[in-house]
């Protein structure tokens, strides 16, 4: 996606606003030269305890004309181009928190077929043995790897579970408001594009670092999310499992339109993301966690519905239900799809009367729900479960 001057951003958020989404998508193609569009905690990586709670806080959702928090309503209201990158202003910038002695956050870049991107990775302290684990953390729109660490609280979680983690970042270059452009075909495709630069920025931590190559994961948030998404499809043999949180599934739109209305309304088609080739085309093959609120204003929340429908054909031969509630926080429903030896390959949790936020996630950092079901640890407990053969 093009830089967008702002003005025009602004214009296409009061219309969209309004509900004149035509109009707004309209005025966006103009702007991009295009034509006019048609209408309880572990400590060991090994353990695989069960949810645990978190605090309570605040709930809180983003202004989209100045990215401020305001309380997330009760019902759900469609606010598409908040996460296509309509902020007239984004989180203020945050410096990175202290790293405990012995840890490291270093600022790495990689290149790709001309291409750069600049990454974040945490090295958690202490002497390790063996190699180990690796997640890749894929932020939302206008977030940074300082904000998106600090909202997930990963880095702290890297330090209890022993695992590097990796924050790559989108430039203001690619995307004006630095979200992934998951509705590009031209970045829904191996070896191409976006996927490339991720899948390259793992390997080079591999090349690197002391890395299980069987154990590395992928997770991310909004963008991110639908990001992940496509690297699970793109790369089941380089990730052994994957987070998406308030994304979107793989193929769900193919420009800017087909994105409106899939944050809108949810995905009307699974579209087979362009490029992948014959081979690739089938139900998504990697386990999968996903979370998504029922009051999510800028993802529809039956997005999460089909992400889990691409994974539901793995072998799952048992579905499990479960209702929670956070103390003081939000209620939320878990159901996890299990195979003939229990193990976990689906695991789907829609958190009641959260908004587009890090279910869980501190204050700290942006688009977070310190109300809702711990999203990070979760996660981590879900793919502490899964391995890459041999």
């Amino acid at each position: 996606m093009n830089a967008i001057p702002l003005n025009p951003m602004l214009e296409a958020t009061r219309l969209t606003r309004e509900g004149r989404l035509h109009e707004a998508t309209a005025l966006l193609h103009r702007a991009l030269g295009g034509a006019t569009a048609p209408d309880p905690p572990a400590t060991a990586w090994s353990d695989t305890k069960g949810p645990a709670a978190t605090p309570p806080r605040r709930t809180i959702d983003v202004d989209p004309e100045t990215g401020d928090p305001v309380q997330t309503p009760a019902s759900w209201m469609p606010r598409p181009l908040r996460a296509l990158g309509a902020l007239a202003q984004g989180p203020l910038a945050r410096a990175p928190a202290p790293v405990p002695e012995g840890a490291r956050f270093l600022r790495q870049t990689i290149g790709n077929m001309g291409a750069t991107r600049d990454y974040k990775l945490y090295i958690p302290g202490g002497q390790r043995s063996a190699p180990m684990p690796m997640l890749v953390m894929l932020h939302g729109c206008t977030q940074s790897a300082d904000d998106f660490a600090a909202g997930t609280r990963m880095n702290a979680l890297a330090e209890e579970y022993g695992l590097l983690v990796v924050y790559p970042e989108q430039s203001k270059a690619a995307n004006a408001q630095k979200c992934w452009n998951w509705f590009s075909p031209a970045d829904q495709r191996r070896d191409r594009g976006e996927p490339a630069l991720i899948a390259g920025m793992t390997r080079q931590v591999m090349q690197e670092h002391a890395v299980d190559g069987r154990r590395i994961y992928v997770a991310g948030l909004s963008a991110g999310g639908a990001a992940a998404a496509i690297m699970a499809q793109a790369y089941p043999d380089l990730y052994a499992a994957v987070g998406v949180h308030s994304g979107l599934p793989c193929g769900a739109a193919r420009d800017i339109p087909t994105a409106f209305a899939a944050m809108q309304r949810g995905a009307a088609t699974q579209q087979q993301p362009s490029g992948l080739g014959a081979a690739d085309a089938k139900p998504l093959a990697v386990p999968t966690i996903v979370f998504h609120a029922d009051q999510d204003r800028t993802v529809h929340p039956s997005n999460g519905d089909l992400i889990a429908a691409q994974v539901a054909a793995m072998g799952a031969v048992t579905v499990e239900t479960h209702a929670g509630q956070v103390p003081g926080g939000h209620a939320y429903s878990r159901t996890n799809h299990l195979t003939p030896t229990g193990t976990s390959v689906l695991e789907q949790w829609l958190v009641h009367g959260g908004g587009h936020a890090w279910s869980g996630g501190s204050n700290l950092g942006s688009y977070t729900d310190p109300r809702g079901p711990d999203a990070s640890r979760e996660m981590l407990r879900f793919f502490r479960q899964h391995a890459l053969p041999g």
